[in-house]
């Protein structure tokens, strides 16, 4: 038998449930209640594509050094979901804990030698104090949530104090929920008190950060940053982005004087619809964009090279998903990356931002809507389903009340009344970006049809080789003036000089700063660097340059951001060496380190240091 594995502060419980049973608000309360005592948490919740009946899981990290990434493994598990057992019970290392309701006696085959039981009569319980199955059903979540809180030392008062405020205005529903808890607290107190090594310490080190979805954050962003209209489709996991800027929109754009709205959102009849109607008010002067995920991006093609050829600027926040199809509509994957780059047929490529958390999701969502008027074209912001519908801990957010929207070239009434000239498609300055006109800004000049066929540079209808190709040309060093605006990557260099890299993006890096860290302790030294934009840097490419081998971490099969560095950087693909993970659940800090040292053990030594010149 395993050492029983004491730890504080540090350690990761794991609850399996039903779909629909109620547990999600109890789990979400266990979880909040260790962050009020200032210890660090990040959660994450994976939950089936249907209403109810299929399994659920709600998975708490808490670590008092502050990681916000999953760690890997499970050392408390909470299974309640019969269906799931055997899996639920493997997932334990060696010395860890089960917590079940032990109502029914399971056989020994149900359990392993290498870990700790720890069983009580959930059930049982709540059928003897309830009469109503919903009731008993609800309140037995309560129940194991006040027996954790005694196991894990925790200060029951939080619990409490948690309760009043998820049911204010709801009085009734109080005191059956601090009674439950009470049970489970006093049977812990009698029957179980010591038999669990695993413990929750106040602390201070959440300190000013705060706890929020990445849609939500997203969502801020986009009123922050300006954005008036929204047309969207309901599709899994953006949803929820397009409800919380109705919300804060009620909150931040309602005249105050004359109570009307100063916003636009569309629940358009499907994604082309949508995309559409954000082209329009796009082209009309409004910020507008649209909030999807995979299914939709793949429908708005044909529109989204109407935006990029006609240089119309359009903001898409593409919640990424499991794909191909309808895939996985509920699990986590950064598989949206090529589809985004070069949506669209013939030679289209768009900027992508890509936020590694709900910090730099408000961050970039503002950020994003002065890139589409600057440079007149569409951009994405790739989140997904991780960053998006989980809470996560981040640095509050940050606004300069000063700062002013950038609208890029717009041309004015004035200017056009003194007779500057104006060609839609000029390249006056030299940095492939044209000047525009907004609809009715003069009587009579500054008009032009926009189109989606070829033109010249007075968009006027042409068919000419070299009109066509002097535009697509243009369009592409328009690029290269994006390379200078978008976030530029952060890069990292190793204590020891390193021949190795590492190359990684999004919400991978949560569990990559935990594994780099860990990697250390092994003495294996590695240079980093986040990508978060693409067209890329010029540092990226000469990151990658710089070292003989360089590994490319992410969330998806068929290896897309090495592929669009070799795209785009004309890079050796020999050079990268891929580790994939594409499961549908979040990135662990275990799988990088155990796929990281791998790698380099196969090739005989650890990473190499460089030779002083």
């Amino acid at each position: 038998m395993p050492k029983p594995i004491e730890a504080t502060n540090d350690f990761v419980v794991k609850f399996a449930n039903v779909n629909g049973s109620g547990s999600a608000s109890a789990n979400e309360m266990f979880a909040r209640a260790i962050l009020r005592t200032g210890v660090p948490i990040a959660t994450r919740n994976i939950f089936p594509s249907n209403i109810q009946g299929l399994p659920t899981w709600y998975e708490v990290r808490v670590s008092g050094d502050g990681w916000v990434g999953r760690r890997g493994g499970v050392d408390l598990m909470v299974p309640m979901n019969p269906q799931t057992w055997d899996k639920d019970v493997r997932e334990i290392d060696p010395g860890g804990y089960l917590f079940y309701d032990s109502t029914k006696p399971l056989p020994p085959s149900k359990f392993r030698n290498d870990i700790n039981i720890i069983g009580m009569p959930l059930t049982e319980m709540a059928n003897k104090r309830w009469d109503l199955p919903r009731d008993r059903q609800l309140l037995k979540n309560m129940i194991y949530v006040g027996a954790l809180g005694e196991l894990l030392d925790m200060d029951h008062e939080v619990l409490v104090k948690l309760v009043g405020e998820q049911y204010a205005g709801k009085d009734r529903l109080i005191k059956p929920n601090l009674d439950a808890l009470a049970i489970g607290r006093d049977y812990v107190r009698e029957h179980l008190k010591g038999s669990c090594g695993l413990s929750v310490k106040p602390s201070d080190r959440v300190g000013d950060r705060i706890f929020i979805d990445g849609n939500d954050a997203a969502a801020l962003g986009a009123v922050y940053g300006g954005a008036t209209v929204c047309a969207w489709y309901p599709i899994t996991p953006s949803t929820s982005m397009a409800e919380a800027f109705m919300k804060h929109c009620k909150r931040f754009r309602i005249d105050p004087e004359t109570k009307k709205n100063r916003f636009a959102i569309i629940q358009s009849e499907d994604e082309l619809s949508a995309i559409g109607s954000v082209i329009g008010a796009g082209w009309n002067g409004a910020r507008a964009f649209t909030s999807t995920s995979g299914p939709g991006i793949s429908l708005m093609q044909e529109f989204l090279g109407l935006a990029y050829f006609a240089e119309i600027p359009a903001v898409i926040f593409d919640i990424q998903r499991g794909g191909p199809s309808t895939g996985m509509p509920t699990r986590t994957q950064q598989s949206d990356l090529k589809i985004c780059a070069y949506a669209s047929h013939g030679d289209t490529k768009h900027v992508l931002l890509l936020p590694e958390d709900p910090g730099e999701s408000f961050e970039f969502a503002a950020q994003s809507f002065d890139l589409a008027e600057r440079l007149q074209t569409p951009i994405f912001v790739l989140l997904d389903l991780d960053i998006g519908m989980n809470d996560w801990l981040t640095k509050p957010f940050r606004w300069d009340d000063a700062r002013q929207y950038d609208r890029g070239k717009v041309m004015s009434f004035e200017d056009l009344e003194v007779g500057t000239e104006f060609g839609r498609y000029l390249d006056i300055d030299g940095d492939a970006i044209p000047y525009r006109t907004l609809p009715g800004t003069h009587p009579t000049r500054g008009a032009y049809f926009t189109r989606g066929t070829s033109r010249n540079r007075y968009a006027k209808y042409s068919e000419e080789g070299s009109d066509y190709v002097d535009n697509m040309q243009r369009l592409l060093r328009k690029l290269d003036t994006a390379k200078q605006m978008v976030p530029a990557p952060i890069i990292r260099q190793a204590v020891q000089p390193s021949r190795y890299g590492v190359i990684y993006f999004g919400s991978t890096s949560a569990a990559m700063d935990e594994a780099l860290a860990k990697l250390e302790t092994q003495g294996i030294h590695l240079d980093t660097m986040r990508i978060r934009a693409f067209p890329f840097a010029d540092e990226v490419i000469e990151f990658v340059n710089a070292h003989d081998q360089v590994f490319v971490v992410e969330q998806n099969r068929d290896a897309q951001m090495r592929m669009l560095l070799v795209n785009e950087g004309a890079i050796d693909p020999a050079r990268f060496i891929s580790i994939l993970h594409y499961d549908g659940t979040p990135i662990t800090a275990r799988f990088i380190t155990k796929e990281i040292a791998e790698r380099l053990k196969a090739f005989g030594s650890k990473p190499r240091t460089k030779v002083a010149s």
